[in-house]
């Protein structure tokens, strides 16, 4: 009798298949872990400012922060501008200049 000829035990079996299956799990779940990311990740974040609030013509949101009685937009033109929360109307313009 040679070693090929021995049965396997059936606990044994049974712990093989086991680790077998989650072993399958486990890759699978990563790999839907790595989906979901690539998926999340590849499309840029786009700024949901409230309705009431209205940009000048022209003007693309980078950023939006709001306070108490007031809110601010960034824009792509390198502004920060200052809206009161009530009103809607625009307090400050300012410019964003960075040392060079």
């Amino acid at each position: 009798m040679t070693t090929n000829d021995i049965a396997e035990p059936a606990n044994l079996r049974l712990l093989r298949r086991l680790v077998t299956a989650l072993m399958v799990v486990m890759i699978l779940g990563l790999l839907s872990l790595v989906g979901l990311i690539v998926i999340r990740f590849a499309t840029a974040p786009q700024i949901q400012l409230p309705e009431a609030i209205t940009l000048p013509d022209g003007v693309v949101a980078d950023a939006f922060t709001q306070g108490r009685g007031w809110y601010a937009v960034v824009t792509r033109n390198q502004h920060i501008l200052i809206f009161d929360a009530g009103s809607g109307q625009l307090r400050q313009d300012i410019p964003v200049t960075l040392p060079e």
